[in-house]
């Protein structure tokens, strides 16, 4: 791809979520929206592979189906109220199919089986835009209308994330889709903050893209794609695998590690309502064990040497620049939880 279209598309992807966050008419927003899906696309398909094509597709129908039912839903709303401004009161048919619409662009449980098989059709770049930066307009609106939304609706989308993908993701052995399920699962806590304060939801996605910038910044680098790939990465970069455990283990939430402050807070915001405090506390064990599991491959069962031949055939480790900045903060934020808790 020319570096020029290259370079547009990215701008395109930024400038589109900044008009999405920035606005305050329901048209701005799904104009925005729909840039930064037309943005996106091309990315995906970048590598010219069917896997990669059939991601594409199947990620533009999926986020223009979410788009048409915004649309749909702010039509509604303007016809029932004369408002196209989203400080407005909502109706409450415009409220449900904006909920549904945004869970779906997201990938929140029960509309998420699109976002594991397009994540593995993508490229662990680009799987990582999908899984950070795309989900960062939708959220906005969810957070620009929270006062509006059904809580039990949130607190019912949120949980069934949680738990299914725990559970889907037990079997799984292509990293990509582990990611994937790593982050319906995150979305689900995300989710579930709306119903208790703003401040919350913004520390939890802050922390959410970190743990899994880091994590798709060390496979990317070690080229990683199946759990067993993960057991022949010693020899490639120690520090680095041994970077990827830890990684592993925040995004499991494990004090004294970044991962566990966000849970903390939710379950401590939580304890008045015991029954979805309770589920959600259980819903993660299952997505602990697969975090633990990648761990373990990737260190424990590490034998000393992993090839027969006495010459070095690796290359050389390439580290991108953020790497040390990702990792520091994936790893060592919980002491200062106080501080970010107060001030984002």
């Amino acid at each position: 791809m020319n570096p020029l279209i290259w370079a547009l598309l990215i701008t395109s992807l930024s400038t589109s979520t900044v008009i999405t966050m920035s606005s305050n008419h329901w048209l701005l927003a799904w104009l925005g929206l729909e840039l930064n899906t037309l943005s996106i696309i091309p990315i995906i398909a970048k590598p010219n592979h069917p896997r990669a094509t059939e991601a594409a597709m199947k990620y533009f129908l999926m986020q223009a189906t979410g788009a048409t039912l915004i649309l749909c839903a702010t039509t509604i709303n303007a016809w029932q109220t004369g408002q196209w401004t989203m400080t407005c009161t909502l109706s409450q048919t415009a409220t449900t199919l904006l909920t549904a619409a945004i869970a779906l662009k997201l990938g929140l449980a029960p509309a998420h089986l699109w976002y594991p098989e397009v994540m593995q059709g993508s490229t662990p770049t680009t799987a990582l835009i999908i899984s950070t930066w795309q989900k960062i307009a939708p959220l906005t609106l969810l957070m620009m209308t929270h006062n509006h939304l059904n809580t039990n609706t949130l607190l019912t989308l949120g949980i069934t994330s949680a738990v299914l993908s725990g559970l889907t993701g037990l079997n799984q052995t292509q990293t990509r889709k582990i990611m994937a399920f790593s982050s319906i699962a995150h979305m689900g806590w995300l989710i579930t903050t709306l119903t208790l304060n703003l401040t919350l939801t913004t520390l939890t996605m802050i922390t959410y893209i970190l743990m899994t910038s880091t994590m798709f910044y060390t496979l990317a680098t070690t080229s990683s794609k199946t759990l067993s790939d993960m057991g022949t990465t010693w020899s490639l970069s120690p520090t680095l695998t041994t970077t990827t455990m830890l990684a592993l283990v925040s995004l499991g939430g494990l004090p004294p590690l970044t991962g566990f402050m966000p849970k903390w807070l939710i379950l401590k915001d939580l304890v008045t309502a015991p029954l979805p405090s309770t589920l959600l506390l259980l819903a993660s064990l299952p997505s602990l064990f697969f975090y633990t599991r990648l761990a373990y491959l990737t260190t424990l069962t590490t034998p000393p040497t992993t090839t027969n031949t006495e010459h070095t055939w690796r290359l050389p480790t390439q580290y991108t620049p953020m790497m040390t900045l990702m990792a520091s903060t994936t790893l060592l934020l919980l002491p200062i939880t106080p501080l970010l808790y107060h001030t984002t």
